[in-house]
Formats: C-alpha cells, sequence, structure tokens
C-alpha cells in the first residue's frame, strides 16, 4: 500500500477488510467420454474388416454427442399459491400501484416526478387465509417518497387487480435500493469530501474516478443516534441516509466509512 494512500479520506483496504457475504454458484456441465471399439476381443483390429471397422467407427461417433445445455423454462406470467412473484407480476403491480396521484406528487432519488422504487415482495397471506390454497396472490409495492421522507407500501390484490391497502410510514428506512446507491455514489463523486475516494480509486487504477458505474457498490442505512456529530447528520432516520462501502471493479475496496451521503439533502457529510 503506497504511502500516499494513507493519507486520503477514503482508503483502499484488503479486500477482506470489509466483508460482504457472496455466493457464487457454479453448474458443471458433464460432456460423455469418448467410446472406442472394443479390443479386447476375437481377432483384435487386425482381424477385422474394412465393413466391420467403419461400424465401429460410426459407433463411436455416435456415442459422443456434444454437450447441451437446457433453456430456462419460461416462468409464465402468473404464479400459483406462494411461487415468487414472476416478472410479469410484477411489473403489473407496479403499475396498478402506481397511480397519478402519487406520479404527481412524489419524487424520486434525483428530484424526478414520481416516488422512487424501492422493492416489490409476495404479502403473506390474511390470518383467516392460512393454508386456503385457493386464497388470493398478493405483492406488496414499496416506493420512497422524497418529497415527504415517506414510504408508501400498497399491497395489491393480483387476482382482481386491485389496490387493498396502501400505508404511508414516516422515519422507516428500508434497505438502499440499487438506483439510490448509484445516486449516493454520484452525489460523493462530485461533493468535495469525495476527493479521498477519487483519490483512492486513480492509486489503485492509474484511472480517474468519474462515473458510479467504475465501482462495485454496497451499502447500509445510516441512522443518527442521539446527539450525533456534526450536527448536519441530525435528520438521519428521518432523511434516507446511506453509508457507501465502494470496491474498485476487478480491484480493492475503498474506505469510505468516515463518510454518509443524506440522500434528502443531496449532500455528504464526513462523520466527527
Amino acid at each position: 500500500m503506497r504511502r500516499t494512500v494513507r493519507r486520503h479520506l477514503g482508503k483502499v483496504v484488503a479486500g477482506t477488510a470489509i466483508a460482504v457475504a457472496g455466493t457464487a454458484v457454479m453448474i458443471a456441465i458433464t460432456l460423455p467420454g469418448s467410446a472406442g471399439a472394443d479390443d479386447s476381443g476375437g481377432s483384435g483390429a487386425g482381424g477385422r474388416t474394412a465393413q466391420e471397422t467403419g461400424e465401429q467407427g460410426q459407433q463411436g461417433q455416435a456415442a459422443v454427442q456434444p454437450g447441451v445445455v437446457e433453456q430456462v423454462p419460461d416462468e409464465g406470467d402468473k404464479g400459483i399459491g406462494r411461487d415468487s412473484l414472476t416478472d410479469d407480476e410484477t411489473e403489473r403491480v407496479e403499475r396498478i400501484a402506481l397511480n397519478q396521484q402519487l406520479l404527481r406528487s412524489a419524487e424520486d432519488v434525483e428530484g424526478d416526478r414520481g416516488p422512487q422504487r424501492i422493492g416489490v415482495d409476495l404479502a403473506e397471506p390474511a390470518e383467516d387465509e392460512l393454508g386456503d390454497a385457493s386464497a388470493p396472490r398478493r405483492a406488496e409495492v414499496r416506493f420512497y417518497d422524497y418529497k415527504d421522507d415517506a414510504l408508501v407500501t400498497k399491497t395489491v390484490n393480483l387476482d382482481t387487480g386491485k389496490v387493498e391497502r396502501t400505508g404511508t410510514q414516516h422515519g422507516v428506512q428500508p434497505p438502499i435500493s440499487r438506483d439510490e446507491m448509484t445516486e449516493a455514489a454520484q452525489l460523493l463523486i462530485a461533493d468535495p469530501l469525495g476527493a479521498g475516494l477519487k483519490a483512492d480509486y486513480k492509486d489503485a487504477t492509474g484511472k480517474e474516478l468519474t462515473s458510479p458505474d467504475q465501482l462495485i457498490l454496497n451499502s447500509m442505512v445510516f441512522r443518527a443516534a442521539p446527539g450525533a456529530r456534526p450536527a448536519a447528520l441530525a435528520d438521519c432516520g428521518t432523511h434516507r441516509c446511506v453509508r457507501l462501502f465502494p470496491k474498485v471493479r476487478n480491484g480493492p475496496w475503498i474506505d469510505s466509512r468516515d463518510l454518509v451521503i443524506d440522500l434528502s439533502a443531496r449532500r455528504a457529510v464526513k462523520l466527527g
């Protein structure tokens, strides 16, 4: 590690310094082995006729077939029971939940019209529907409204296509979405406090850091404790605040744990 790295606000750290769990699943495809003619019997290869040799060759070729990777079956446009939501169902409930009123009144993480999509999950059945195979499938669609700093949750009945419940909560901070992480990184790169991050990236790669696409990002929600310092972080918890754990693509992690990005206020703050 070069001496200049230690002087930056963000410090390049070893890959194990910040443990982010991940699992890679490898699928092995076994090809059939080559099938040769049986040399153990009778008169041996020298005693075979041309016809016999040709038949053996054809049999060997027939036995060696190229490996085949089966296509993933279509998941269909509608699941059954407690099946995970299909892509079609997810897109459908988002359209249903995002009505014109919410589109007009809310703002996303970039300040554009409409709420920020957080996630869509299969909803738990009602108590009186437990064990009922014919119970309707429902989905919970979660949005964050940056204009009002509110989490909006809508429960959509997949059978009827209607919104059955709408909940609005303040001070509730679900995990940061991918789009929010990207915007947080963009804000940090553009902020003077991002100078250390950019310097460490250049130390690691020899290139300038100009875009979040150059990083692999992980994050966690930041909540301010009572009497938090600096005072600029006091609203974190009501505001949507995030700490980033950036990694150089094919390179090391960069330590930026002392920086918090307030997405609601669109600024970076240094812990102190």
